[in-house]
């Protein structure tokens, strides 16, 4: 039985929770939160109990922490659970200063303590068979990879201002997506982004529109394109095309119900947001994590993924600055 800590009571939280407590083999013992409230509900719903961080990782029966807080505490908690001995399932981003993940992840690496970042989209069991078709071979040489990422709406502007910005916050699970899906490190980024869904995001210092493309070692070309506005729902689509054929993964809608008559041919619109669209991933990322504490292996989705996928966001950023390409 692996026995967790979990920091952070919100959103994603309430999905790791939820998560740890369905898994037969791990039990949710303490919530950490500096929202009292949120906390004691949350422990409520799953047996647990509320206790500050010093207390809870003096626990000597805590045997993984899951960071789900705020993004400007990963760093700090990281350190504190490694040099603790715990286990570490880190949220994305690490930080959203790539010096400070790197020293972060150093801890981590000098306590030998495992570290898994939360890239969840691996784990879709949709994008994780286009990955493992792929790797077969089964449509050649990957040479063109499109990502298509839509959320519905934008977020707050109180959220935008501590985001970090479209490409740390959003693009950040595409940069990582198009290094595993065409196996391959990029060489050349090249950035570009508007303003087009809400003026007042420009004026918080952020887009809300951006379009990546990037050139790998090989020479194939990964294009990503992003928005915080998409009328129809969460646009959430893969492409890939190789030398002996191309491979997708669609949208996943809300029933697969058709409707077809002299005004056309109507489905479903693809689910509302990442809540419900990526609901197995985060299942199926929980217990990858467990599963790799429980052996001893490291987990498949590490340091080095998650500061790489910061790198790339930092170049994105600079790239749109400056309006050219960035080597890397």
């Amino acid at each position: 039985m692996i026995n967790f800590c979990q920091f952070g009571a919100g959103r994603i939280g309430a999905i790791h929770a939820r998560n740890i407590f369905g898994h037969p083999d791990a039990r949710l013992q303490i919530v950490v939160d500096p929202d009292g409230a949120a906390a004691e509900r949350l422990a409520a719903c799953y047996g647990a109990v509320v206790a500050s961080q010093v207390e809870a990782l003096a626990d000597r029966t805590i045997n993984a922490v899951v960071i789900a807080s705020s993004t400007d505490t990963h760093a700090g908690l990281v350190e504190a659970a490694a040099r603790a001995g715990r286990a570490v399932f880190c949220e994305k981003p690490l930080d959203l200063d790539r010096r400070r993940a790197e020293a972060c992840v150093a801890v981590a690496r000098e306590c030998g303590v495992p570290l898994m970042v939360g890239f969840n989209r691996r784990f879709d069991p949709n994008f994780a068979r286009l990955e493992r078709e792929i790797r077969a071979g089964r449509i050649g040489q990957p040479e063109i990879l499109r990502i298509t990422s839509y959320d519905p709406a934008p977020p707050t502007i109180e959220f935008v201002r501590r985001s970090g910005g479209i490409f740390r916050d959003m693009m950040i699970h595409d940069l990582d997506m198009a290094c595993w899906l065409s196996g391959e490190e990029p060489v050349e980024l090249f950035a570009t982004a508007s303003v087009m869904v809400d003026p007042a995001i420009g004026e918080a210092g952020d887009v809300d529109t951006a379009v990546v493309t990037l050139r790998m070692k090989s020479g194939a070309l990964c294009q990503i394109a992003n928005s915080r506005r998409a009328a129809y729902g969460y646009d959430q689509r893969i492409e890939v095309l190789g030398s002996k054929g191309g491979i997708s993964a669609e949208n996943v809608v809300e029933s697969t119900v058709v409707f077809s008559g002299s005004e056309g041919v109507v489905s479903d619109k693809p689910l509302p947001f990442f809540l419900q669209r990526y609901a197995e991933a985060y299942r199926r990322e929980l217990d990858h994590f467990i599963t790799a504490v429980s052996s001893g292996a490291a987990p498949l989705v590490g340091a080095k993924e998650g500061i790489r996928a910061l790198a790339l966001a930092d170049a994105a950023v600079e790239s749109a600055r400056i309006g050219q390409a960035v080597k890397l």
